[in-house]
């Protein structure tokens, strides 16, 4: 049986949408591989929402610490994989639920900076 992770309290999808963050079970195949999707400036404002969001739970959840992809969407990971969040492992296993993963808080801030114009108190 294949082991992954599952991150309790992470969100499974962006409330009030399809955009799913997190998978439910293993695929018995293994997992679908993670790789670079281009962002071009003309995606629909529901995708940017779903890459915010997803972005700012995965801030929320792990901050700069390195984590396991486990029960992450690979779909929604690769919107982000080779800018915001990068392989930590060398080499990286793009196909694996175990695969560690880190954020480049330097790129989110740049790529989303409103993530972190909250005020102290809603931080």
């Amino acid at each position: 049986m294949l082991h992954m992770t599952k991150h309790r309290g992470f969100p499974g999808r962006l409330s009030g949408t399809d955009f799913q963050f997190v998978v439910r079970r293993p695929n018995p195949k293994g997992a679908s591989a993670i790789t670079r999707r281009e962002r071009f400036r003309d995606r629909r404002p529901a995708d940017r929402r779903a890459d915010s969001a997803f972005m700012q739970a995965l801030w929320d959840h792990f901050g700069t610490e390195p984590f396991e992809r486990g029960n992450l969407d690979a779909g929604r990971l690769s919107w982000l994989f080779g800018r915001e969040v990068l392989p930590y492992d060398d080499p990286f296993d793009a196909s694996s639920y175990e695969a560690l993963l880190v954020i480049d808080e330097a790129a989110t801030r740049v790529s989303f900076p409103d993530m972190f114009d909250k005020p102290e108190e809603w931080a």
